[in-house]
């Protein structure tokens, strides 16, 4: 028999608060919502469920970003020449060039990774010079954190998975699926807990 589904609202403007906060709803649905809206539509689904939620509180709109989106750098990342002195511009973007310029200076031991790049896209009007110093405590850091891998809160799918399988070493990623699809049509948090399995089990 097929699980239960917890009858789940629509994302429209006549949602309650609570109802979207006690939800889960894909980064996709977010967006649409802030499409419609006419909101801001970027940054990541932590970004997006605080921007629906304070506009469901106050029914007003912050139209800020279009203006910005007209304030862009005209800054060329892709064939500029590149210095320690070059600054960040709000139209930044991880181009071969910029690759290139990182390799030289730090080594070929040069990569982006993703902690990196989300802070050169924060640190608009700071120096190549210190994104290097940036790069190399981020490094430092890594090699040094014997902690695990933290997830973004984002990325509830992912710490899920990863929670259920360390939870239940003899469960298959398909289990794992399967309970995470259970999970998240249910109201409340998206936090596996061991209940989970109980709860399946009694909803088939």
């Amino acid at each position: 028999m097929s699980t239960h589904m917890t009858d789940r609202p629509n994302l429209t403007n006549k949602i309650s608060q609570q109802d979207f906060l006690e939800f889960y709803w894909l980064k996709n649905e977010l967006v649409d919502f802030c499409r419609n809206e006419n909101l801001d539509t970027s940054g990541n689904k932590t970004a997006l469920t605080e921007r629906i939620q304070k506009y469901l509180k106050t029914g007003k709109k912050d139209t800020s970003f279009q203006k910005k989106i007209n304030k862009k750098s005209n800054f060329d990342w892709s064939n500029e020449k590149l210095s320690l002195k070059t600054k960040i511009t709000d139209s930044y973007k991880n181009t071969e060039n910029v690759r290139s310029f990182f390799i030289k200076e730090i080594g070929p031991q040069f990569k982006f990774n993703v902690k990196f790049m989300n802070w050169m896209k924060e640190n608009t009007g700071k120096t190549l010079d210190a994104a290097i110093t940036e790069w190399h405590r981020i490094r430092q850091e890594q090699n040094t954190n014997t902690k695990p891998k933290n997830i973004a809160p984002q990325f509830e799918y992912n710490t899920y998975i990863r929670d259920f399988l360390a939870d239940n070493p003899s469960k298959k990623l398909k289990d794992a699926i399967k309970h995470w699809n259970f999970k998240k049509s249910k109201r409340g948090n998206n936090i596996y807990h061991p209940s989970d399995i109980i709860e399946f089990l009694k909803s088939k």
